[in-house]
């Protein structure tokens, strides 16, 4: 079954019960038990609600895995897995990361005495070299956020499994539809489901997927005693923005090819980080374990100044937090996802003042690309290449 009929037809998408074409939100807290004897698959809507199941299966089976959990935010998932690791571990991670992971890191798991390294995630050297006696596992985000550097994913999966560790990844950027994990021997998988799979910028929505049936109870158990759950009018708009990913991301795809080719020739752009481009570093590895490029990509302008006229000048893409949405969306990380990293280890990451993001929507493309030129055109300062 190919990824567009799977997302209609490859999970139990229609209701058993009276055949409707989405599954009902079961908008309730308790459920009337038949018999206080003994239990029943749905009690409390913390434990697990039956909206919120179809969800988890949904994704599971985009993702070709076993178990899925849905939690009420991106972050909310990411902070079940990293703190399903107690006093004394260690982990290595990506230094090219969101910047709510990298504050998660910095500020909460160092209280409860969970060591990280960050090591180049383009160098499986690097990887190696950092690992410890007390390591426990290795945190993948590829293509990272924002400067879209690529890891060898099967590569640090070798390593991982050469030394017991169980490997992580955030596939946001990618989606099932264009990078599966799991195939590739990574343990847990980890989405923001308020960018892509959702798609439409009205829910905010985390998901962990994996096949380990004792990772599946941990990551369950922090759902249920955290209560991080997803609300069940929140994951039936999922279910639906779901459906139609696959043909959004298409059209998104094509448009962002064709942008950061555009990009990467103008006089007012200084570089282009898309690993859909054949002079990014990491394109082959990219072509090898991705399908496309994705509808992300960030570039970065002479300075501050050229940023913020080239933004005011923009008439389509809106300027927001946040990604993944039928709407083209800019962002300037410095002020919005990496406002919480401290300025020193932004730009040790690359992150500088005249770095953008731009989140690919499904508008028609040459409307995006006279829009991008019209506006790169009011700025001054030109490049030399």
């Amino acid at each position: 079954m190919e990824n567009n009929t799977k997302l209609i037809h490859g999970y139990r998408a229609f209701d058993e019960t009276t055949g409707a074409s989405s599954i009902p939100i079961y908008q309730c807290s308790t459920f009337k038990q038949t018999t206080i004897r003994e239990g029943q698959p749905y009690t409390y809507s913390r434990f697990g609600n039956p909206t919120r199941t179809a969800l988890e299966e949904a994704v599971a089976a985009m993702e070709n895995g076993k178990y899925a959990t849905a939690f009420a935010s991106g972050m909310s998932a990411i902070s079940a897995v990293l703190l399903s690791f107690g006093q004394g571990d260690h982990l290595v991670m990506c230094k090219s990361i969101y910047g709510g992971t990298f504050q998660l890191v910095n500020e909460v798991m160092q209280r409860f005495g969970i060591e990280v390294t960050f090591v180049d995630e383009t160098n499986l050297t690097a990887w190696e070299e950092a690992i410890q006696p007390n390591t426990k596992g290795i945190y993948l985000e590829t293509p990272s956020n924002p400067l879209l550097s690529v890891t060898d994913i099967a590569g640090v999966v070798s390593i991982a499994k050469a030394h017991g560790l169980v490997t992580m990844i955030d596939n946001t950027f990618m989606t099932p539809q264009f990078q599966k994990p799991l195939d590739l021997g990574v343990d847990i998988v980890i989405h923001s489901a308020t960018k892509f799979i959702n798609g439409h910028s009205d829910v905010v929505a985390g998901l962990v997927i994996t096949n380990n049936p004792v990772w599946h109870d941990q990551i369950y158990l922090q759902q249920k005693v955290l209560g991080g759950i997803l609300g069940v009018e929140d994951c039936w708009l999922t279910m639906r923005g779901l459906k139609t990913m696959g043909l959004r991301m298409e059209q998104s795809v094509r448009s962002a090819e064709k942008i950061s080719q555009m990009l990467e020739q103008h006089p007012a752009v200084k570089k282009v980080n898309y690993p859909g481009l054949k002079n990014h570093p990491g394109y082959k590895i990219q072509k090898q374990q991705a399908s496309s490029g994705g509808a992300v990509l960030s570039f970065e302008l002479a300075n501050q100044e050229a940023v913020f006229t080239f933004a005011e000048a923009l008439k389509i893409p809106i300027a927001a937090v946040s990604l993944g949405g039928v709407e083209s969306i800019l962002s300037y990380p410095v002020t919005m996802s990496h406002a919480c990293v401290p300025k020193e280890e932004r730009e040790k990451q690359g992150v500088t003042e005249g770095l953008l993001r731009l989140s690919v929507g499904i508008e028609d493309t040459t409307d995006l690309l006279t829009d991008l030129r019209q506006a790169l055109a009011k700025i001054d300062v030109k490049i030399e290449k």
